[in-house]
């Protein structure tokens, strides 16, 4: 969906944001305030070829998207609405750059109160659509990816991390970093990695 067709089906005022991955830590946007946040019918998934941010087109890295079933925890924004027009063309040149999100106003939990907010969705017709990799191909691609924004492996720590401070253990996330942890176990790495693969180690752990 284009930006001028989804930002003319917004109703006026302030705008909700959906973090579940990078947003959560980086969210490049100015708000009100943001809280903890939950949605149903949709979990976070390793589940998008990066050819830029985390990897490369000869070697593409992983990103996150929002894929049906389950629910996700993940941090919501409060845009003001003098903010909400560039917010959302920063979002656009960020988020769907590829296409490879469904921007969708979905419901997301903040404790007892329902907002309506923005969330990227994983379109699973596009071609960057990785599908239901198991947690070994997944760590395979996230320990050797790097892109325009850093490491592959850093971008997945970094989210953990973040959801360990709300006190969220992601299920998937920490059978990736299980299996990050096979494989550094089977490999020699730089010292100049061996901080970052010590995190991968414990951070499924903690």
């Amino acid at each position: 969906m284009t930006l001028d067709r989804f930002a003319a089906r917004l109703p006026a005022g302030d705008l909700w944001i959906f973090g579940y991955g990078s947003l959560m830590w980086n969210p490049g946007f100015h708000y009100l305030r943001k809280h903890p946040a939950r949605l149903f019918g949709f979990h976070r998934a390793l589940c998008i070829h990066s050819t830029d941010h985390r990897g490369t087109t000869k070697q593409p890295g992983l990103v996150m998207g929002l894929a049906h079933g389950g629910s996700c925890h993940g941090m919501a924004f409060l845009v003001p609405r003098e903010q909400v027009a560039v917010t959302l063309l920063e979002l656009w040149q960020r988020e769907m750059r590829n296409r490879s999100y469904h921007p969708r106003l979905l419901d997301v939990r903040i404790g007892s109160q329902a907002v309506r907010a923005l969330a990227f969705t994983v379109d699973r017709m596009h071609k960057h659509y990785a599908g239901n990799l198991p947690a070994a191909e997944i760590a395979r691609r996230v320990v050797a990816c790097r892109g325009q924004r850093g490491s592959n492996i850093e971008y997945v720590l970094n989210t953990v991390s973040h959801l360990r401070s709300l006190g969220v253990r992601d299920g998937h996330l920490a059978a990736v970093l299980s299996a990050v942890r096979t494989l550094d176990a089977k490999s020699e790495r730089p010292k100049a990695e061996s901080a970052m693969f010590a995190e991968a180690s414990w951070a499924d752990e903690r």
